[in-house]
């Protein structure tokens, strides 16, 4: 095999609408660029897992891969568990060459996939100045991930929005229906909340709990297979492919 393979690492879920939905966005990746071979990955909970996937593909002749890590921010995951695992992988295929992409976000093309779900869920251009919108995320302990959604928030402040806040699901406060309502005593006429998620999930379900119990107006779905998305994995692959990105195989 003479170009590289790319492999989609999802962190994976009970629920299966996770994997179909990991899946249905690959399947975007390939049609976005024929002749690219797409595999899919998961930390946990489904198959095929991210160390039976690289041995099948060395078993095929496969000598490069790029493993992109389907995560939004640079957290726990990004920066152990999926070095790990390639790392201890590497170490039983010494032919294979891996290299570790970059995660996703922050990225423009995420943003513009959040404009697209909220648009399907019936914002208009127009309604901005008097909406408010809860940006919902999973959450996270790590500063540096926390950071980046803080600062997502603050340049969509910027894009017409009357006010912009961070909501979490988990790891630390403020959840999605308490910024809601802050939203509310402050005077917002409307509010619009929307996960900064890629797939459903037990996550993505307390958010929109939160958002219907909190009284939300709108409701964005997830990210999901958007052809924005599919576009930021294909950048994302293309610039672990220059000399200078960081290889497993030093």
């Amino acid at each position: 095999m003479t170009h590289p393979t790319l492999l989609v690492i999802a962190h994976g879920s009970r629920d299966p609408r996770h994997a179909a939905t990991v899946h249905a966005l690959t399947e975007r990746v390939r049609a976005e660029r024929p002749g690219l071979r797409v595999e899919t990955a998961f930390l946990e909970f489904n198959a095929p897992s991210v160390p039976r996937v690289l041995e099948r593909l060395a078993a095929q002749g496969a000598d490069e891969v790029v493993a992109l890590p389907l995560l939004l921010t640079r957290a726990f995951h990004a920066k152990t568990d999926i070095p790990s695992v390639l790392r201890e992988t590497r170490a039983r295929l010494p032919r294979l060459h891996i290299r570790q992409a970059e995660v996703l976000g922050p990225s423009p093309l995420l943003n513009a996939t959040l404009g697209r779900r909220l648009r399907e869920a019936g914002v208009r251009p127009g309604d901005l100045p008097r909406t408010g919108l809860v940006l919902a995320s999973a959450g996270s302990s790590d500063p540096e991930a926390i950071a980046v959604i803080a600062e997502i928030a603050r340049e969509l402040r910027h894009t017409g929005w009357c006010a912009v806040r961070p909501a979490f699901a988990s790891a630390l406060l403020p959840r999605t229906e308490d910024v809601v309502r802050e939203l509310r005593a402050e005077g917002v006429e409307r509010v619009a909340v929307a996960p900064y998620v890629i797939a459903p999930g037990r996550l993505p379900d307390r958010i929109a709990a939160g958002a219907e119990a909190a009284g939300a107006d709108v409701l964005a779905d997830v990210l999901g297979p958007a052809p924005e998305l599919a576009r930021l994995l294909l950048n994302r692959f293309d610039e672990a492919r220059v000399p200078s990105g960081a290889s497993l195989s030093a």
